[in-house]
């Protein structure tokens, strides 16, 4: 599986789950179960890969703004969900994550913002299919701090300077 067929398949099932992130989960799962067990590793594989790529101090001010606070579980929660999102939202923050204010249609703090589901559906998928857990990937292990410069994010002040299209559109 290469990478454009990773973000259709991403694309396709949050559009019929017209983003609900628990459907779009349920969706994936039962798209991923109709390839043959070395495809499902490849998507896990992409998703992982992602999953790495985002952690970072910069999204993790932005999640934090659009969520009104994101505890580093929540973060997580936050970068499956933006993976969810699809390429263009996903390349968008991680080229500028105060983009998120033009990037998201509609944004709703208590709906959006978490799908930790999705970042098992390539698991559960893989496991339904061979009955076996998800081997190891062969990825680099995650890092062990987020990337960038940290961020106080009990500084409004800061947060406001650093996203300030955010701000404006969900916090002040």
């Amino acid at each position: 599986m290469d990478e454009t067929e990773f973000w259709e398949i991403v694309d396709s099932t949050r559009e019929a789950a017209e983003g609900d992130p628990e459907d779009q989960a349920e969706l994936l799962v039962e798209r991923l179960l109709q390839f043959d067990p070395d495809a499902v590793l490849d998507f896990a594989r992409h998703f992982e890969a992602r999953f790495n790529r985002a952690y970072r101090w910069d999204l993790w001010g932005a999640a934090w703004v659009l969520l009104g606070g994101a505890s580093d579980d929540a973060f997580d929660n936050f970068r499956c969900w933006l993976i969810a999102q699809g390429r263009e939202v996903f390349e968008g923050a991680l080229h500028e994550p105060d983009d998120l204010a033009d990037l998201l249609e509609d944004f709703d703090e208590e709906v959006d913002g978490d799908a930790e589901e999705l970042g098992y559906a390539a698991d559960e998928a893989y496991e339904q299919l061979t009955g076996l857990e998800t081997p190891d990937l062969g990825l680099a292990r995650p890092p062990l701090e987020p990337a960038g410069t940290a961020i106080d994010f009990e500084d409004d002040k800061a947060l406001a300077d650093r996203f300030p299209k955010l701000w404006d559109a969900f916090r002040a």
